[in-house]
């Protein structure tokens, strides 16, 4: 089957989960369209039989872009099976589920666009890239306090494991 992997990141982690999917993806056989949303090619539906959504969550929002795209292409998307991978920070961690999941009513809201099913992702903090006051925002906004060593430059939180589990079921 061909499917699609549209995504939208901010700081690269979100790319790296399309990455990995297009590879897991292919090792189960499928022909795989890697699309950044920020990248003004056109899209072809021709032939695709499923679709892997992927954006990152900053200010409790997706990108703007990739929000855009759904919008000017959810009838195509409607046609065929959808899955969304909405990565944040509140997404690893129980506590922060709750919130996680508006973030996707919100963007579904926003855009009329509904997938067929939905996954929340835990991000990653790039602490090498934030001046002193990103740095504040990630602790005490982000974070929340929640324990984490500011001095390890990148920190992933995605559980690598259950996006695969998760694209395998999603991909039969």
């Amino acid at each position: 089957m061909k499917i699609l992997v549209i995504y939208g990141t901010v700081e690269g982690q979100t790319g790296k989960i399309a990455r990995f999917a297009e590879a897991e993806l292919e090792k189960l056989g499928h022909r795989v369209e890697l699309v950044d949303a920020d990248d003004p090619t056109e899209i072809s539906f021709d032939g695709v039989g499923a679709a892997i959504l992927a954006a990152s969550v900053h200010q409790r929002r997706h990108p703007r872009t990739f929000e855009a795209l759904l919008t000017a292409h959810r009838e195509d998307l409607r046609k065929i099976r959808t899955l969304l991978l909405s990565v944040s920070m509140n997404a690893a961690f129980p506590e922060g589920l709750e919130e996680a999941r508006e973030y996707l009513t919100e963007m579904e809201m926003r855009t009329g666009f509904t997938p067929n099913e939905e996954m929340l992702v835990g991000g990653a903090l790039r602490t090498s890239h934030y001046d002193y006051f990103a740095m504040q925002v990630i602790r005490h906004v982000v974070m929340r306090d929640r324990p984490f060593d500011p001095s390890e430059t990148d920190h992933e939180f995605t559980d690598w494991d259950a996006v695969a589990a998760c694209l395998r079921d999603f991909a039969g």
